[in-house]
């Protein structure tokens, strides 16, 4: 095939450094021209590249050579057999974090969140500050459930790329993404209650399940691919499984991103034996390709999948607005909100409506996504270079966290802690996953990078190899 000689001349110029990572291959019409074949022959090539894993693309930018570092947690042939059912303790540790996270003396690779220079919040708050001016009836009134409308209409309207051809009436508006996960948790379990866990997982969802009484049992994640569907259907046969929770697309820490045939089977599975499942689509806007993955909750008809989204890594932190597609459980949980926090802030849903309304979203995402994918491969890329021989890098494919994993030898525990004293804060291992698992792995911010932090993970790489 045509397409397959093409693939193969790119490949060879990668694999020979003329293109090294990070470099833009030729245009489509370039390459096109130069090489005297159609724009559908090359497009077939660089598909073909990018299932290889060797490009990327980058939205309206082009395709560019893709990191290739040693992946942080290498697949196996066969999934770990699940683990057994056990009470989940890692909040003491995730509250320190949160902690040490307000520090402003600390370089925060700990905490995932965006430097506030990609944050509109300039935008915002002007936006803000014309509807506490024009209309403050509304804006200091209470939005009776399931939230404020206007932010749902967008909340809709966008869904649609995700796959989901949602009403208004079908989101409920919530205290950013912990609420909506927490919420999702109490409206389908009950305290003593087993849950199956995708591992690693962001330490919140495993805070709120050891808050709400609950046992997990830990699902290996492929790195690339997200919950192993073999060791989670064992354990169903296995155990009695209340829920699933997972991060189907690019999962916190590792990155992953389950692949749409994946998604499918996962729902059907679970929809055979009416098993919920809790979705956290949180990082699923910040797709580095040229399309948004599907969310789960595409391939749900019958009511299970309960999603999960925020604005608070693309918007406002601080502002804690997120959503819930609940799906069939809608009526439970808005009876939970009614009896937790009642309502989520009117002005602050009126404004982020308003700012996705005109487009502001969009072109936020835009600069984010960029921003993030080249932060991601230049800090994967600095932690190769200076962490001890042997360590591997995650390679997500959206979001901006990336997960490292060190030699064995390694304690990210103690790494934590002498990191802390050099004015770093990283998020240790052990806090992703239900049974601690993880010593010789951190999560590390690539939100917050800059070229200036080469130095501060210098210094990380020798305090690891110490």
């Amino acid at each position: 095939m045509l397409y397959e000689d093409v693939a193969t001349q790119v490949a060879r110029l990668i694999q020979t450094g003329a293109y090294r990572v990070g470099d833009r291959v030729p245009s489509v019409r370039a390459l096109s021209r130069k090489l005297d074949v159609s724009v559908a022959t090359v497009l077939e090539a660089y598909r073909m590249l990018k299932a290889r894993g060797l490009i990327e693309p980058r939205p309206q930018s082009g395709y560019y050579v893709r990191p290739r570092p040693v992946e942080a947690s290498p697949p196996s042939e066969r999934p770990a057999p699940p683990s057994p059912a056990a009470p989940v303790a890692v909040h003491e540790l995730g509250m320190k974090l949160l902690h040490d996270a307000r520090s402003r003396s600390l370089v925060p690779l700990g905490a995932a969140l965006p430097r506030p220079a990609l944050m509109p919040f300039d935008k915002l708050r002007r936006i803000l500050a014309r509807i506490l001016r024009l209309h403050p009836a509304e804006a200091h009134g209470i939005d009776a459930l399931p939230g404020c409308r206007a932010l749902r209409v967008q909340v809709a309207q966008r869904a649609m790329l995700a796959g989901l051809p949602l009403s208004p009436d079908e989101i409920v508006t919530t205290c950013g993404a912990q609420e909506a996960v927490s919420l999702a948790l109490r409206a389908v379990c009950r305290p003593g209650d087993t849950v199956a866990v995708e591992s690693p997982i962001f330490f919140g969802i495993l805070q709120a399940i050891e808050v709400l009484g609950l046992k997990a049992v830990e699902i290996d994640a492929h790195p690339r691919e997200g919950m192993e569907l073999g060791c989670l259907r064992a354990a169903l046969r296995r155990r009695r499984v209340r829920a699933v929770i997972a991060i189907p697309t690019f999962n916190n820490p590792l990155g992953s991103a389950m692949p749409e045939e994946k998604k499918k089977e996962l729902v059907r599975m679970l929809a055979s034996r009416d098993v919920p499942l809790v979705e956290d689509d949180m990082y699923g806007d910040l797709h580095f390709g040229f399309d948004r993955p599907k969310a789960a909750k595409a391939f749900d008809a019958n009511g299970l999948v309960l999603t999960c989204g925020s604005f608070s890594k693309s918007l406002a932190p601080g502002w804690r607005v997120g959503w819930l597609a609940p799906g069939r459980f809608q009526r439970d949980i808005e009876r939970l909100k009614m009896t937790s926090t009642l309502a989520t802030a009117t002005p602050l849903q009126l404004a982020v409506a308003e700012f996705m309304a005109h487009g502001g979203y969009e072109r936020t995402l835009r600069v984010q996504r960029k921003a993030h994918a080249r932060a991601v491969d230049e800090l994967a890329r600095a932690v190769v270079r200076h962490f001890p021989p042997g360590t591997g890098v995650s390679s997500p494919e959206g979001g901006f966290v990336v997960w490292v994993r060190m030699p064995e030898r390694v304690d990210s525990i103690a790494l934590y802690g002498q990191a802390l004293k050099a004015g770093i804060m990283i998020a240790p291992g052990p806090m992703f996953s239900p049974r601690g698992r993880f010593r010789n792995f951190v999560r590390l911010n690539a939100g917050a990078w800059t070229p200036d932090l080469d130095r501060t993970i210098a210094t990380l790489g020798r305090l690891a190899r110490a």
